[in-house]
């Protein structure tokens, strides 16, 4: 891959998403790709948006990803896909985790939900995921991020035994074979259900 690819995940504190953008990380410096990454954190603690921009290529010059620049946007929740959105390049592709949780504002009263998020997300060609349901199946209800990130690694090109190494490399030993399980489910969902992306 010549050019440079950017990648947005999305969600809120406690979710993984700094883990998922650590695993997509190591999977492009091993393939000799250069990385930049920031982190643009809301709160710490669970409720405050997260966002990482991860930025892949052989030569990355910028870490900035300005709005309709982004390839890839991942989302933990549905509120936070919305508000990423003006992100997402033209044909570019978005996985979102059909999870919706109320933000600090909306729990002060001082905001109200989207209404019908999925729905909406759904016709602007987004692959809406049951990633909860999957990251329970693969045996815990915390690996929702690598159920995400099993679909987007339909999206770039990195050989799917690195994806597995880097993730048992990274993961406690005791949860490898659950995070394993949930790339392979992640992975198979968009394979069978996604949109095919239109760059």
């Amino acid at each position: 891959m010549s050019s440079t690819k950017t990648v947005m995940l999305c969600g809120v504190g406690g979710q993984g998403a700094l883990l998922a953008a650590d695993i997509l990380a190591r999977c492009a410096m091993a393939c000799g790709q250069d990385v930049k990454l920031s982190e643009i954190h809301g709160m710490a603690q669970r409720g405050g948006a997260v966002t990482t921009v991860i930025r892949l290529g052989d030569k990355v010059a910028s870490m900035v990803a300005d709005e309709g620049l982004v390839d890839c946007l991942v989302a933990f929740e549905t509120t936070e896909a919305l508000r990423n959105l003006p992100y997402l390049a033209e044909g570019g592709s978005m996985f979102v985790s059909d999870e919706s949780i109320e933000p600090l504002p909306v729990l002060m009263g001082k905001a109200s939900m989207p209404r019908a998020p999925r729905k909406t997300l759904q016709e602007l060609g987004a692959a809406v995921i049951p990633a909860g349901v999957l990251a329970k199946q693969a045996g815990s209800s915390k690996a929702v991020n690598v159920v995400l990130l099993g679909a987007l690694s339909t999206r770039l090109p990195y050989p799917e035994d690195l994806w597995r190494e880097t993730i048992a490399r990274r993961v406690p030993e005791q949860f490898k074979d659950i995070n394993l399980t949930a790339f392979e489910l992640g992975r198979t969902w968009a394979q069978e259900n996604a949109p095919r992306a239109t760059a």
